[in-house]
């Protein structure tokens, strides 16, 4: 497994909104540690490696060390602000984590195998009805993704949750429903052809 991706923060004292202020004054992100039955940590990083992390893709997602002055907490991005108007990162939050815990986390979902799709050859447009899917997961083995395999699928099959392979240990946590991942619907001229020719047969 590769090695947790390191954001360096600072120790900062003060809480509130004013601190805060003074904090963003500096080119930093307020930010807290909170979790694992441990007290709150008040933080901060530096601004341009916040907007660098969130950016990347899939912030929420990824385990990282947050190196707080020398000290390492593995952390999990849990939520963060943006100012609605610059679209700047105003304040993060960070949960601890420990190995042997679960979380429950956004995963992207992976389409592969297009090519072998009868009805995508035929002109069927993958539409999908969710691009992550919200799992139960160990904390040290988040998968970077969730594969759907579209090898056979016909146009008007529709692909459930049941249908995908989940890594060891992962579990959705919508368990009430075997929730749709994506559909697989047929191109605009085929579903005009098909009407045209229903009303033909019904006169």
């Amino acid at each position: 497994m590769a090695a947790n991706k390191v954001l360096k923060a600072q120790a900062r004292e003060g809480v509130g909104k004013g601190a805060a202020r003074e904090v963003r004054r500096q080119g930093r992100v307020p930010a807290v540690i909170y979790g694992d039955k441990k007290p709150p940590v008040t933080v901060s990083v530096e601004y341009k490696d916040a907007l660098k992390f969130i950016y990347a893709g899939g912030f929420k997602s990824h385990v990282l060390d947050l190196d707080v002055d020398g000290t390492v907490h593995k952390v999990i991005p849990r939520d963060y602000q943006l100012d609605v108007v610059k679209d700047q990162p105003l304040h993060i939050d960070f949960l601890r984590v420990s190995g042997n815990a679960r979380i429950t986390v956004e995963v992207h979902v992976n389409f592969i195998n297009e090519e072998q799709s009868p009805g995508l050859k035929r002109g069927g447009t993958l539409n999908i009805v969710r691009h992550t899917v919200e799992v139960s997961v160990p904390a040290n083995a988040i998968p970077e993704s969730i594969t759907v395999d579209l090898s056979g699928s016909e146009i008007g099959d529709s692909i459930h949750i049941s249908a995908v392979s989940l890594p060891k240990n992962v579990t959705p946590t919508i368990t009430d429903r075997d929730f749709t991942i994506a559909t697989l619907v047929a191109p605009s001229g085929l579903k005009s052809a098909d009407a045209a020719e229903g009303e033909t047969e019904a006169e």
